[in-house]
């Protein structure tokens, strides 16, 4: 990882007083640290870029799954077990769907389906993916602010040996992201959302939350501007990979097959090359980084786990940047 020097930043106020936090996020892990940082932080200090490049149309409905499961998350309404979803959902509208003979890869629970009806119809009277998603956080009495990366549609791909190409979902759900990759690709308008750049510019610090570096956080770099906007930030990363593992989804595999090395932290976020100023990884992980390394306990269960890790992040951040 390429040493990137230090930037020179107001210090007079911690993160806890007002400085702003913009955070990068999408996928559960970057939901769950998200959700520390919402429950140590103002709700005006906190905004969390989430990524769309998971977002597809089934059974003619608009689905975004990061920014569902950052919402839900964020709400106190997910599902601790499967990180996705509705905590106490029922799926018979997916079994109906099923004896119709509808494709039923892609489980939709029963409650989970209002937020996607919600968002087809606002989608289709003509308000942007930025309006309904604020509309729908207001309803779940979300106060963090919540940006899509972009409105328009913005497709990851997955360049397959086996099955040619792949969309995202198809990838990850219907084959079980089993099928050996041969690269990521975006598809769409690099356009971000309205106030995305904006929100980078103006932040005190910028976190990379635990999320898969290629499918949740390079669809937001690979945004026209935002690369920039973050070269005059304090950026800090937290790792997705503890002790050589992910602790949830893929992202140990597409190490393997994108990079040709094995899984660890340095090489999850050696990806972000000279955006980083400081990285925080599981305790044991910080060996080989040119950059402020903290070691911590980076698992999170429930809130008290992420507010902690939130505080570790913010705190070393303070120190270091």
């Amino acid at each position: 990882m390429t040493h990137r020097p230090p930037l020179a930043h107001d210090r007079s106020k911690p993160p806890s007083a007002g400085r702003r936090v913009v955070a990068l996020t999408g996928g559960v892990g970057g939901a769950r640290l998200l959700h520390g940082l919402a429950g140590v932080l103002p709700p005006r200090a906190l905004t969390a870029v989430v990524n769309t490049g998971d977002d597809f149309t089934h059974w003619g409905l608009r689905i975004c799954p990061d920014l569902d499961t950052v919402m839900y998350t964020l709400a106190g309404l997910s599902h601790e077990q499967r990180g996705w979803g509705l905590a106490r959902e029922t799926f018979h509208a997916l079994d109906a769907m099923r004896r119709y003979g509808a494709e039923g890869w892609f489980q939709l629970g029963d409650r989970d389906l209002a937020t996607h009806l919600f968002r087809t119809d606002a989608l289709a009277s003509g308000r942007s993916l930025t309006e309904a998603t604020a509309q729908m956080c207001q309803g779940l009495q979300v106060r963090t602010r919540v940006l899509p990366m972009c409105d328009q549609p913005r497709a990851t791909m997955i360049d397959t040996r086996a099955h040619g190409t792949l969309a995202f979902q198809d990838w990850l759900v219907r084959e079980r992201s089993t099928p050996g990759i041969e690269r990521v690709r975006f598809e769409g308008a690099p356009e971000p959302g309205p106030d995305v750049v904006d929100a980078i510019e103006r932040a005190d610090l910028v976190v990379i939350c635990p999320s898969n570096p290629y499918v949740s956080i390079d669809p937001i770099l690979a945004l026209a501007g935002v690369r920039e906007a973050l070269s005059g930030r304090p950026v800090i990363a937290v790792s997705p990979i503890v002790r050589g593992r992910a602790v949830k989804g893929p992202l140990a595999q597409m190490i393997a097959d994108l990079e040709g090395r094995p899984a660890s932290a340095r090489a999850a976020l050696g990806h972000y090359g000279e955006l980083l100023n400081a990285v925080v990884v599981e305790a044991g992980d910080e060996a080989g980084f040119e950059v402020p390394a903290l070691g911590a306990a980076t698992v999170m269960g429930g809130r008290a786990d992420r507010e902690r890790l939130a505080r570790d992040v913010l705190d070393f951040a303070e120190r270091h940047l």
